[in-house]
């Protein structure tokens, strides 16, 4: 076996480590180390954004573990309601296996949806700042960054399972999918042959545009940061992270589909016009108050 295809045999293969506790099998997996390592780097800026402003930072590590239940059972919930087109675990299997739901780590965290975590983790976020009195709407905006990069980090967890492909592509940085890891019409080895067909790596087109989104609404907190009123991050990702969405997901032909359109993208165009309406209703009649007044209400307020 070849440097690069040692290489590639490893980044490929889901399971890091296997190891057995008292007899009971445990797995690490690529996926969940990745998705665990974007959620704490997202925790580790929203931390520093509270800090900036002045708040306890302490209350991002509290939400996290909210976030984290919430956002999980949001997930699964996305996934296992979805009909996939392609063959793909969805609601016609778990309606036949219903002990199966609950299984979402099976496939090293493959059964779990976006979309379902967002809104999950949303609601978490809601939940714990009505019980502490906070602002809603802040601490979303503490998020809203990290967010993004957690999601393009995690997308690569995808690369590792060999999921979220697009169609065969003759460009350069098109992919390697197994056979075992094809559905529909690439079932056809003879067509779309293991050692020379390649596919559009549609998740690293989400993650790059996840990691530039991240950088840009990083850049605007700290940029713009006295004016912009509390949830104008959090409704710009919701502009922002739709967007590109809706394009790439014309590339899946996995994807679940109401009618001739994919399901993310209705949830897409639905997200988009909610931030953008929010941020003119929210901006129409506003405006920021002189910096020179800000730092004196400040001033005044620790005096």
């Amino acid at each position: 076996m070849s440097p690069i295809d040692t290489i590639y045999f490893f980044l490929i293969n889901p399971v890091i480590v296997s190891f057995k506790v008292f007899g009971i099998q445990f797995e690490v997996h690529w996926y969940g180390v990745l998705i665990v390592t974007g959620i704490l780097l997202a925790a580790l800026i929203a931390e520093n954004m509270a800090k900036r402003k002045g708040d306890d930072p302490d209350h991002v590590w509290n939400i996290l573990i909210y976030a984290l239940i919430f956002g999980i059972i949001g997930a699964r919930l996305y996934h296992v309601f979805s009909r996939p087109s392609g063959g793909f675990v969805g609601w016609p299997y778990y309606r036949q296996h219903p002990l199966e739901i609950i299984a979402f780590w099976h496939g090293g965290f493959r059964g779990l949806g976006i979309y379902g975590a967002i809104i999950g983790g949303v609601l978490a976020l809601w939940v714990y700042t009505k019980i502490h009195h906070l602002d809603f709407l802040r601490w979303a905006d503490y998020g809203a960054p990290g967010i993004l990069l957690a999601q393009s980090i995690g997308r690569w967890g995808n690369y590792v399972n060999q999921e979220l492909y697009g169609p065969p592509t003759h460009l350069p940085w098109g992919i390697k999918i197994d056979a075992a890891h094809r559905f529909g019409p690439y079932l056809d080895l003879k067509k779309y042959p293991v050692a020379t067909t390649r596919f559009h790596p549609t998740f690293l087109y989400e993650s790059i545009w996840d990691f530039l989104g991240f950088v840009l609404l990083f850049w605007i907190s700290k940029k713009w940061d006295k004016k912009l009123r509390d949830g104008d991050l959090i409704l710009m990702y919701l502009i922002y992270y739709p967007f590109g969405r809706f394009w790439i997901e014309m590339l899946r032909p996995d994807a679940w589909k109401i009618g001739s359109m994919a399901t993310a993208q209705i949830v897409s165009l639905i997200s988009i016009a909610v931030g953008v309406i929010g941020l003119y209703l929210r901006h129409r009649n506003w405006h920021p108050e002189p910096e020179a007044a800000v730092e004196q209400t400040q001033s005044e307020g620790e005096s």
